[in-house]
């Protein structure tokens, strides 16, 4: 029994000091059920608040949203009436111009009505006339057109005859307003050529040893050049004298090139004067690249620009070709400006047009025809060779550009102190004497100098002998009196020389 109270006495007791510690432990912060309990109470308290929160973003979502479906209710009511207005006014439209076509369909009837009364009526009013005239309709008027034929013949005829003087004062007052702008747009130089170069020298002491001991020198610049050199009493100063200017120029280069080593002799004469035509061959071909490039011109073969660069030391009528080829190109190229015609096609044709005088002294035929095989050689188009073949009408004009070229030609050759007539005329008596000697065979080249009044002849000493040099001189003369006019005398000289040539080693 005691044990029974002694034990029900520590459960009390234990179950007291249980809750005791408990409720001590509660109040307590610091311990782990209190700061357990504190945080929950915390998150119960934040969760309600996020609940609250998103209920009330929730309220404003549906409001905004309710708010723009009002708006856009509202927006579609407005489009749905413009639409009905559009449509009353659609509706409205068209019952107006139904309204009006069935106007215009009665005014139409109308019309037709009054036209067929207005026919009848003037049937009607024919047939009365023709019975009063006593004419038919076709009668009335053959009589009236040739009554007003009669009284206009002559008036007619005076204004055909005035417009046409006008129409023809026009054109030539136009045509001649294109060839004034043209020749204002090109006034390149036309000065004439000369046939003599002076060579200045810095001392005449130096004319002594270009004559050399007993004219040695001389000979040899006169042989070898083809030439004549002038050595007179002009002070510091030797005149070349030549028709040929390609001559004329290697002769005065290599007398400037002798002049300036100071070694003048007959085989220092030889190197002078293969270096004087090998630099003639650079300037030809540079003149025929400058030509090019000045009139804008590509894609011509270089064999043809030297052909053209050719011309730089050709003359016709004492005009040069190349400068007479350059202003009829320029003034080609502005004339198919002026006219609408091809300007490359123009410009190509002019600068070319007497390229057939490159070589015309080679080949038989016109520089015309000769210039035409040129080109065909070398694939040029058939516009070009067809505007240059006419320039000369030896062939008809088949293009524009042709007449162009005609015309261009004909400006350039004809402007003041562009030509000298005569100059040609002594030029070419020239040329026909070298080509007469230069015809007998053995003959290795013909040099005219003394104004004509002289030809040196060089003869091939392995065909020509002493004695058939003799006989060859007087050929040439006879043939010389029979083909050809000259004023005077002509002194024939034929030159035979024999040298031989060994190296020691």
């Amino acid at each position: 029994m005691t044990s029974l109270i002694v034990v029900l006495s520590l459960l009390i007791g234990g179950g007291a000091g249980y809750l005791t510690r408990q409720s001590i432990a509660r109040k307590r912060l610091d311990t782990a059920e209190g700061k357990i309990e504190q945080m929950t109470q915390e998150a119960e308290k934040k969760t309600q608040e996020l609940v609250l929160d998103a209920k009330n973003k929730a309220v404003e979502i549906l409001e905004e949203a309710k708010k723009k479906e009002k708006e856009r209710e509202d927006q579609i009511l407005r489009s749905e009436q413009r639409i009905e207005k559009r449509e009353i006014a659609i509706d409205q439209k068209t019952e107006e111009i139904e309204n009006n076509r069935k106007i215009l369909e009665q005014k139409a009837e109308e019309i037709k009505k009054i036209r067929l009364e207005v026919e009848d009526a003037r049937s009607r009013e024919l047939e009365r006339l023709e019975k009063i005239a006593g004419l038919s309709k076709e009668q009335a008027k053959a009589i009236l057109l040739q009554l007003t034929e009669e009284e206009s013949r002559e008036a007619l005829a005076e204004r055909m005859a005035k417009i046409e003087r006008q129409g023809v004062e026009e054109i030539e007052k136009r045509a001649k307003n294109i060839m004034t702008s043209v020749i204002q747009k090109y006034a390149g130089s036309h000065a004439a050529e000369v046939v003599t170069t002076t060579v200045s020298i810095p001392s005449d002491e130096v004319k002594g040893r270009i004559i050399g001991r007993e004219g040695r020198n001389i000979k040899a610049l006169e042989k070898l050049t083809g030439v004549e050199i002038i050595v007179d009493d002009t002070p510091e100063a030797i005149v070349i004298s030549g028709f040929d200017p390609v001559r004329r120029e290697i002769a005065r280069i290599t007398v400037e090139k002798l002049i300036g080593d100071g070694r003048i002799h007959p085989t220092r004469i030889e190197e002078a004067v293969e270096f004087a035509k090998k630099e003639i061959d650079n300037k030809i071909k540079e003149a025929g690249e400058a030509a090019v490039y000045d009139l804008g011109i590509a894609g011509l073969d270089p064999k043809l620009i030297y052909l053209l660069g050719r011309l730089r030391y050709r003359t016709s009528f004492g005009q040069n070709v190349l400068l007479h080829s350059l202003e009829v190109a320029h003034l080609s190229g502005a004339l198919a400006a002026e006219l609408g015609a091809d300007v490359i096609i123009a410009k190509k044709a002019g600068l070319l047009h007497d390229i057939g005088k490159a070589v015309d002294h080679e080949i038989q035929g016109t520089h015309v025809e000769i210039g035409m095989k040129i080109m065909e050689k070398f694939a040029m188009q058939k516009e070009i060779i067809d505007a240059m073949k006419s320039h000369h009408e030896d062939y008809p004009f088949e293009t524009p550009e042709s007449f162009i070229i005609a015309a261009a030609d004909a400006i350039s050759a004809s402007r003041p102190g562009a030509r000298k007539d005569t100059l040609e005329k002594y030029l070419k008596r020239l040329e026909e004497l070298e080509t007469t000697a230069n015809s007998f065979p053995g003959v290795e080249k013909t040099y005219a100098i003394q104004a004509g009044r002289e030809i040196r002849v060089f003869v091939k000493p392995e065909e020509i002998d002493d004695l058939g040099a003799l006989k060859l001189a007087r050929e040439i003369a006879d043939k010389i009196e029979a083909d050809l006019k000259y004023p005077g005398e002509i002194k024939v000289n034929v030159l035979r020389e024999t040298r031989s040539v060994e190296y020691a080693r």
